[in-house]
Parts: C-alpha cells; structure tokens; sequence
C-alpha cells in the first residue's frame, strides 16, 4: 500500500498494490499495521455502505465532538468525488478541502480524519461506496455544512440540473454559521 500525503496534513490518499491474473484481481483494502505505520492508531469499529445513481450529492456531514469519526472511503463500483473539508477552528487549513476521484478502477481510497467535513458526488450512472468509521453514528451529534456554501466553492464535477440533493443537507447551514470543532 502507498500512502500519499495530500495538501492538508492528516488526510491520506491510500494506493492498495492490485495483482492482476486470469482470474481477476486481489488487493488488501486495509492492513492494521501499515495504516499504524503510515497514519496513526484508528481504531474502526463499523462499516458502512451507500448506493446511489448519477448527480447524487451526499454532504457534507460530520458528527461534533465526542461523537466525532474519522473515515476510510473507497468505492466498490462506479465513481465518485470525494471531498474532505477542514472545519477545526485555528487550523492554518481551516475551510480547505481536499477532492479526489475514487473509483473501481483506481481502487484509491480516502482517509479523512475528525475535524473535517466530508462529502461526494456520484460521476458514474450508479455508484457503490463503503467506508469505514471509527465512531459510531449518533444522530443528536450529526451535523452538516451546505454542499453550495460559496466560501468553500466545492465543484462536484455535476452539470447544476443533474444535481440530486436530500432536503435535509440542502438545509444545512453554510460553514460559518455551521457549529464545527
């Protein structure tokens, strides 16, 4: 597995070593002791998974302290943008973002600490998405940053009209009235 640093410190583009044959492939999507190695002790107790067609927006959505969860994103099919936006106050990248494309084929992955928002749009027409948390979901502790705050300027890689958002993170405030660490 290759560990890469991204533009904002704690948050890791993660590259599994795939073998290729007649049969297929093969490749360790998560190994303890490197995740240890290269990032830190995170202990995941949960996996999620999330289905969705083409133009979904989901985020951003994080939990407030001590709720907070740190993620582990990959896609099984399809693909995604996958964006992890800074929300720790006095943070030198307060309000930065980091955006990757994972997908199938690439079989990167996402590591997104507490302290972040975190999001993705849906760029192929059905996309499968699992990640694992370190947290436990608490619904008194969710919260959310609006997918269109200006400030933060996200572009989702979505034409506007085929933009699909629950009404619920359409609701969210933008990120500074939003309550964040």
């Amino acid at each position: 597995m290759n560990f890469i640093k991204t533009e904002i410190p704690d948050v890791f583009i993660i590259e599994p070593k795939v073998w290729l044959d007649e049969r297929g492939y093969f490749f360790e999507s998560f190994k303890d002791n490197l995740f240890k190695k290269n990032i830190g002790e995170i202990n995941f107790i949960q996996d999620n998974e999330s289905k969705s067609p083409y133009g979904i927006i989901r985020g951003l959505h994080y939990q407030i302290p001590p709720f907070a969860q740190s993620k582990l994103i990959r896609v099984i099919k399809g693909k995604i943008l996958d964006v992890a936006v800074d929300i720790r106050r006095g943070s030198p990248t307060f309000s930065k973002q980091v955006a990757i494309e994972l997908s199938e084929e690439n079989k990167r992955q996402l590591f997104i600490p507490k302290g972040f928002a975190h999001g993705f749009s849906v760029l192929s027409s059905e996309c499968i998405v699992n990640y694992k948390v370190d947290g436990y979901y608490k619904k008194e502790a969710e919260r959310g940053i609006r997918f269109d705050d200006k400030t933060l300027n996200i572009d989702w890689k979505i034409n506007k009209n085929d933009t699909v958002v629950c009404e619920r993170d359409k609701n969210f405030p933008y990120i500074d009235k939003a309550e964040i660490f």
